[in-house]
């Protein structure tokens, strides 16, 4: 490990050297390019700092137990040590967990689709309920969000919603919640009290800038067409919507929430890059094996990963088999616990697969 925090010390200096240089004050993107990179590295260097501060006392500590001091020092410096010990036991745990290889992906904004399984309206109507909790959720972390397109029932549900969400580490955090989710509940509709299963499917993509994936003209089918569901006269009347069909594959992407015909377009072909990074990842994921089965973030789509039990107000992730009360609360987007388990679990299997 003292190899690896060296490497970040010269790196992080490295960057600042870069940062200061008048060459890079004057290139946009190079510039932006670093300071995403320093902003990446201040946590673990303010960990190494910690970590280097609390050995500089402990070895003065040290100094004063092995020298000519009164017993009181060196018994304040012996009790101080201990407790010091302890602490960097944990700090070294923390420091391991933050320099283990990041993925790259982690920083990115993201592309969410939630399509309603099994079910029929009630599975709509989880869909909307799954759409409502991650808006929260992006609320509370002050992400935006921004819908994409949509395509609602008639009872309030989704069959489908995409949208994105913009901000400092939501990949990172949000690729968790890919997967299926179940849940259990008494439909407004059930008149005999009966307990319905029904599910919702939730990808995470992180967003692919154009260097990412390259498209050509040549591969692509465009057509316009009238929006439709709730957006105003001048949405539902107009040309607006954009339908991308990526002609090797049939892959098809409709953008339809905004007024303008190339905003439409420009998030669509935002959505097609998306899709075909993580289907390349996808596949070189299968190619790479068992690697696979220890992260959690990358789980196959059609793998259950929660069920969310309105009887016994229960939420159960599958994958770490933990149990969470408040459904109704976490609903409303608090599942920053749910994540954080996540999270730990997944730093503890790419421990372990070290």
């Amino acid at each position: 490990m003292r190899e690896q925090i060296n490497q970040v010390k010269a790196e992080y200096a490295e960057i600042a050297k870069e940062l200061s240089s008048p060459d890079v004050i004057f290139d946009t993107q190079k510039m932006t390019r670093l300071s995403k990179k320093q902003a990446e590295l201040n946590e673990v260097v303010h960990k190494i700092e910690e970590l280097e501060l609390l050995e500089k006392t402990m070895r003065e500590n040290a100094e004063i137990i092995n020298g000519d001091e009164d017993g009181e020092m060196k018994q304040l410096a012996m009790d101080e040590n201990v407790t010091l010990s302890e602490k960097k036991v944990l700090l070294e745990k923390e420091l391991e967990a933050l320099l283990l290889p990041k993925d790259p992906n982690d920083t990115k904004n993201i592309i969410v689709e939630i399509r309603a399984g099994a079910g029929g309206d009630e599975s709509a109507l989880f869909a909307a309920s799954l759409f409502r909790m991650y808006s929260h959720y992006a609320e509370k972390n002050r992400w935006q969000l921004a819908l994409l397109n949509s395509h609602q029932n008639g009872v309030g549900g989704f069959k489908e919603v995409v949208f994105e969400i913009n901000g400092i580490g939501v990949y990172g955090k949000m690729k968790y919640e890919s997967g299926v989710h179940r849940v259990q509940r008494i439909p407004e509709t059930e008149k005999n009290g009966r307990i319905h299963t029904s599910t919702a499917t939730v990808a995470v993509l992180p967003e692919a800038e154009e260097f990412d994936f390259k498209i050509e003209e040549k591969d692509i089918r465009i057509d316009t067409f009238c929006s439709s569901g709730p957006g105003g006269q001048s949405v539902n009347t107009t040309k607006s919507a954009v339908r991308i069909t990526y002609i090797p594959t049939g892959m098809i992407v409709s953008c339809q929430d905004e007024k303008s015909q190339l905003k439409n377009k420009d998030k669509a072909m935002t959505v097609l890059r998306s899709r075909l990074l993580q289907a390349e990842e996808e596949k070189r994921d299968k190619e790479l094996g068992d690697q696979r089965k220890s992260q959690i973030g990358t789980g196959d789509r059609s793998e259950k990963i929660r069920t969310y039990n309105f009887p016994q107000d229960r939420i159960t992730d599958h994958r770490i088999k933990q149990n969470w009360s408040n459904l109704n609360g976490i609903l409303e987007g608090n599942i920053e616990s749910i994540i954080c388990a996540l999270q730990e679990e997944d730093v503890k299997m790419k421990l372990a697969n070290l």
